[in-house]
């Protein structure tokens, strides 16, 4: 059984040969669909009455324990880029938090003795939250970004006395 907790959200996509708007983004997102082709799934995030049911369909067609994805009133977290040719640079043209700006994790009791936790790219006060709810997992994983660095020093280094692997993803521009 694998805990996956982090963002779920829209992601409206622009490259030099396509535009896709509120395609299934987040880090939770991605995430739990992908481990579901391993192990169990329990996903904890949270998103807005306009997140789209083909979606939440996604997710149940890949078997992935819904009890703590929260679904309240407003608007989901959405993000817009912009993709260059090489597809390695991008620019971030709207970031709308909207519920997500909120996001306290709670997790069912169901999901506290989870053995495999993956905490997809949140604030590390967050992971922490997450992990203050666990009970004992045998490995846990937490990724996070450079924005973390720079915001969240402090909280980032405490995390990582708590896990087993830490996985940072930077921005580079490649020239």
């Amino acid at each position: 059984m694998v805990l996956v907790v982090g963002s779920t959200a829209l992601d409206s996509i622009k490259t030099p040969h396509a535009e896709n708007p509120r395609l299934l983004g987040g880090s939770a997102s991605h995430a739990a669909v992908a481990a579901s082709f391993f192990a169990p799934v329990k996903m904890v995030g949270i998103v807005g009455e306009d997140f789209p049911k083909r979606y939440l369909q996604l997710y149940k067609k890949h078997r992935v324990d819904l009890e703590g994805l929260q679904i309240v009133p407003g608007k989901t977290f959405h993000w817009a880029g912009e993709y260059e040719m090489n597809m390695n640079n991008r620019q971030t043209l709207t970031t709308e938090l909207g519920v997500f700006e909120t996001f306290s994790p709670t997790l069912p009791q169901s999901y506290k003795e989870s053995p495999y936790v993956l905490l997809a790219n949140i604030a590390p006060a967050l992971q922490h939250h997450v992990l203050d709810q666990m009970s004992r997992p045998k490995f846990v994983i937490a990724d996070t970004m450079d924005l973390w660095l720079n915001i969240a020093l402090p909280d980032l280094l405490r995390l990582l006395k708590r896990v087993d692997v830490f996985v940072l993803m930077t921005a580079r521009r490649v020239n």
